[in-house]
Parts: C-alpha cells; sequence; structure tokens
C-alpha cells in the first residue's frame, strides 16, 4: 500500500496555461532580422518634374457691403475706388463685371446689426451665381490679442 500512495503523490499534474516563452522567442528573432534588413532596403527613387517659380500677382478683392438698412454696395478693393450701390437681383452681375477672372475673391462686409439670416441669403444667391472664392471680412475687437484669444 505505501508503493500506492507514494505513486499518487509523485503524479505529474498538467499545466491549463498556454506556454508563451516559444513565441516571445520568435518574434524577438523576428524583430532581430527587421532591423538587419531594414537599412538595406532602398527606396525607389523617383526623378519628380520641376516647374520655373510663378509670379506672385496679387488679386484684388471684390468687396461686397451689407448694411443694415438692406442696401448693398459693391467695390473693387482698392485704394480710392467707392462704393456703388446695387440691388440684390443685380448684385452677382456687378461682380462679375469687376472680376478680373473666375478665381477673383469676394469679401462680404455685413453691418454687425445685419440679421444672420440675410447675410446667409446674399451667400447663397453669390454662391448660385457661380462664384467660387467667397468669404467673410470681419474686424478685430480693440485689445484683442490673437495669440490669447481662446477658440472653445
Amino acid at each position: 500500500m505505501s508503493r500506492r500512495s507514494s505513486r499518487r503523490s509523485t503524479k505529474r499534474r498538467f499545466k491549463n496555461e498556454m506556454n508563451v516563452v516559444p513565441y516571445i522567442d520568435v518574434m524577438l528573432v523576428l524583430l532581430v532580422i527587421f532591423m538587419v534588413t531594414a537599412p538595406l532596403i532602398t527606396p525607389g527613387l523617383i526623378n519628380l518634374p520641376t516647374v520655373g517659380k510663378a509670379a506672385n500677382v496679387p488679386v484684388t478683392p471684390v468687396e461686397v457691403q451689407l448694411e443694415q438698412n438692406g442696401t448693398i454696395s459693391v467695390r473693387l478693393r482698392k485704394p480710392g475706388v467707392d462704393f456703388e450701390e446695387t440691388t440684390e437681383a443685380m448684385v452677382a452681375n456687378k461682380i462679375k463685371s469687376m472680376m478680373t477672372d473666375e478665381n477673383t475673391p469676394v469679401v462680404i462686409s455685413a453691418d454687425g446689426q445685419v440679421a444672420y439670416k440675410d447675410v446667409v441669403k446674399l451667400m447663397d444667391s453669390l454662391r448660385a451665381s457661380g462664384i467660387a472664392r467667397l468669404g467673410l471680412m470681419v474686424n478685430k475687437e480693440k485689445g484683442e490679442n490673437p495669440s490669447t484669444k481662446r477658440s472653445n
């Protein structure tokens, strides 16, 4: 009996967990292989065509002014050029006649008291008439420092 009891106590037990040491060894070997071969691989060289430097031509924008009472005025934004008053129906034609090409920017400067919907309506009508570069002009508040201003 003593032999049987001693056999049971020396019997091996199987572990139910996976042995990951061989996987780690394989990964380290692969890492070393990649580190050794990476500097040896040279990327394909591509000879890109070169072009001359384009002349930087300043573009004069067309300014559209929308006032609180609903009047719309248009001008080329140059010193000494005055605003020309126009109607909402004719503003797109007036702007197109002032544009030097289709990439001329158009900026809208609206009075602070003008309703937002009126500005959006004007922008939509100009966009629908084919004016591609359209933006809003704003004035920086007095005492405002752009470097300290946070946007939320």
